[in-house]
């Protein structure tokens, strides 16, 4: 099966309709996806929403970007 790129609203959409009762294997069909795609799917953005999502990866983004800071200046006291 090839891969699809599909965005967090796009994610959100399918797991909703799932919640309003469309079966799973039918969505799957519909949006060519695998079974197992889509319970990843519902196990990583199950309650939430794509402000929410976005949200969580800005903070991701920040804590590496702070990870990263941390290890330069540790590996400068290193060095001294």
């Amino acid at each position: 099966m090839s891969k699809i790129q599909r965005r967090e609203a796009e994610i959100i959409r399918i797991l909703k309709e799932a919640e309003n009762g469309v079966p799973v294997p039918q969505l799957c069909r519909t949006y060519g996806m695998g079974r197992a795609t889509f319970y990843k799917w519902r196990s990583r953005y199950s309650g939430c929403d794509a402000s929410l999502i976005s949200e969580m990866k800005g903070l991701a983004e920040e804590n590496r970007r702070l990870k990263r800071m941390y290890a330069d200046v540790q590996l400068q006291n290193d060095l001294f």
